[in-house]
């Protein structure tokens, strides 16, 4: 059987309609297919639903009398549910195995950034704390730059506008006139931590650049200072 149409089986197989070959072609199709093994656990969730629906109304004597007898003589080709059930659990609990391993790995991409986060807090901590820091104020009014003892600087800035839709702030050390790309930034007013150490006698200018940076400024300076 093509594999589009086995994919087509699922909800004959979680309602026990197919034959005993369809059935194992089918159970051999869903050891291989992901997307029928989340279907089935799917259709799985749907009929324990309906297990708690409403009740409907009783059949007529007639009709349960034709029933029965049907079922009688269908007796010889009933297929044990056991094999489908167990199926159905292995579905559902791998979808859950999923959503747990996904959940997983947000929780640990969430606190990998609260780590780097507490990192940086620290590290402009450090430089604003130095007692050997020398601080710069920039042009125009807009904060300083405070240089700690190892060079490491943090820029303090305030007073411009936020950067529009698309752009950022970008941070450069300037040194021999060659800029360096030092970190990039949205708010008008921020500390930011300089990517690049900023030595003696260089310049930190800001420009405005298209999101997220560039290597090489392309914007007017906006504000900056001398080291």
């Amino acid at each position: 059987m093509e594999a589009d149409a086995l994919h087509d089986l699922t909800a004959a197989y979680a309602l026990d309609a197919l034959d005993e070959g369809e059935e194992r072609e089918y159970e051999d199709h869903l050891a291989r297919c992901p997307r029928c093994r989340e279907e089935l656990a799917s259709l799985g969730e749907a009929a324990a639903a309906l297990a708690y629906a409403a009740e409907g109304p009783a059949p007529s004597a007639a009709l349960r009398s034709r029933i029965l007898e049907q079922a009688r003589s269908e007796r010889p080709n009933v297929v044990p549910f056991r094999r489908r059930a167990t199926w159905i659990a292995t579905a559902a609990a791998a979808v859950a195995a999923c959503a747990a391993l996904g959940f997983g790995l947000w929780a640990a991409s969430l606190s990998r950034s609260l780590d780097r986060e507490r990192e940086r807090q620290a590290s402009v901590a450090a430089v604003l704390g130095d007692p050997a820091g020398r601080r710069f104020a920039l042009s125009s009014g807009h904060g300083s730059l405070v240089v700690g003892s190892t060079g490491r600087a943090v820029l303090l800035v305030s007073g411009l506008q936020p950067a529009p839709s698309g752009k950022v702030y970008e941070a450069w050390v300037v040194q021999h006139g060659s800029p360096r790309p030092a970190g990039t930034f949205h708010s008008g007013q921020t500390a930011t931590l300089l990517t690049t150490p900023v030595p003696d006698g260089a310049k930190v200018l800001v420009t405005q650049e298209r999101a997220p940076g560039v290597d090489q400024p392309k914007g007017t300076p906006l504000t900056g200072a001398q080291a």
